[in-house]
């Protein structure tokens, strides 16, 4: 059995996509638990349960809060528009979410009548059955 591992708060803030305060304001209103840990230096640090339990929330407390509606599809992500190629019939769109990069494939009148362009700001929304998972080893 693999042993829990704790997150620094800079490590738990990019894995949420909020700021390092934004995560102390949750700890000091007692909305996510942290401790002070002696192999952390006396910094505060969360508990990987604890974390997921409260991304799990915050993910979908805030996809009802940022877009109104709930959705089958889970996976919405916020970006803006890199790069649009047309051709006759398709467009590729890449859009910068965070440190992440999505390519989407679409009809060039789907494209037009979004009117995405580089700069325009964007939500990805990602179905899919086929999901492929990587551990990160500490």
């Amino acid at each position: 059995m693999t042993q829990t591992r704790a997150f620094r708060i800079g490590e738990a803030a990019e894995l949420l996509g909020v700021s390092p305060d934004t995560v102390r304001r949750w700890i000091d209103a007692g909305r996510l638990p942290a401790d002070r840990g002696g192999e952390s230096g006396g910094h505060r640090t969360i508990a990987g349960p604890d974390l997921a339990a409260f991304a799990a929330t915050f993910a979908d407390t805030e996809m009802r809060e940022r877009y109104g509606a709930v959705s089958s599809a889970r996976n919405r992500m916020r970006g803006i528009v890199t790069r649009v190629v047309r051709d006759g019939v398709m467009a590729q769109v890449e859009i910068q979410s965070g440190p992440h990069k999505i390519v989407s494939l679409m009809s060039r009148e789907a494209a037009d009548e979004l009117g995405l362009e580089p700069g325009v700001l964007s939500v990805a929304v990602v179905k899919s059955t086929n999901v492929l998972v990587e551990r990160i080893e500490p």
